[in-house]
């Protein structure tokens, strides 16, 4: 009889634009920017979210992490393929007397499972594009679609609550 897997495992998938990872491991912002970087691009631009040590007035302990990771690390490649082609930035079309909008270059997107403590990263991402601007409005659109799409899930602990009572919330 097989046993199943965990379904929060540690998860990679890349090729030669994108480049995804769903790990235990603390992650690496410094190996994940240089992971992008290219002679063509002018700008790269780098999210690093971090474990907080407050919410809404409570004091953050730790956060915890689990994944669908099978699901998820397909999910976050799609966003990151979907970036680099430029199809989710198309409100943004260009005007008159600025820089036509270029695709991405390269795009990674790491992502902490299991337990983060405080002012560690728990999500890097990292783009390079020709021009800033793409890669900064990239960066953030990126963030907001792994939140919004990535079946990840965090447990936020406080202080002077009991661990039993921290409630699995959606990445948003």
């Amino acid at each position: 009889m097989a046993l199943t897997p965990a379904a929060s495992v540690e998860a990679s998938l890349k090729d030669s634009q994108v480049i995804c990872a769903l790990t235990y491991e603390p992650l690496d912002t410094h190996k994940i920017t240089t992971s992008v970087q290219d002679v063509t691009a002018g700008a790269t631009a780098v999210f690093i979210g971090t474990t907080r040590n407050s919410f809404k007035g409570k004091t953050v302990t730790r956060l915890e992490y689990q994944a669908y990771s099978a699901i998820a690390i397909k999910t976050m490649f799609s966003i990151g393929h979907i970036a680099i082609t430029g199809a989710s930035r198309s409100e943004h079309q260009p005007q008159a007397d600025s820089i036509v909008a270029q695709p991405l270059i390269r795009c990674a997107i790491h992502h902490r499972l299991g337990t983060v403590p405080i002012g560690e990263p728990s999500i890097v991402i990292a783009v390079s594009s020709p021009h800033r601007k793409e890669a900064f409005v990239a960066c953030e659109e990126i963030l907001e679609e792994v939140k919004r799409k990535a079946q990840i899930w965090k447990r936020e602990y406080y202080e002077e609550e009991d661990d039993n009572e921290a409630e699995w919330k959606a990445n948003t």
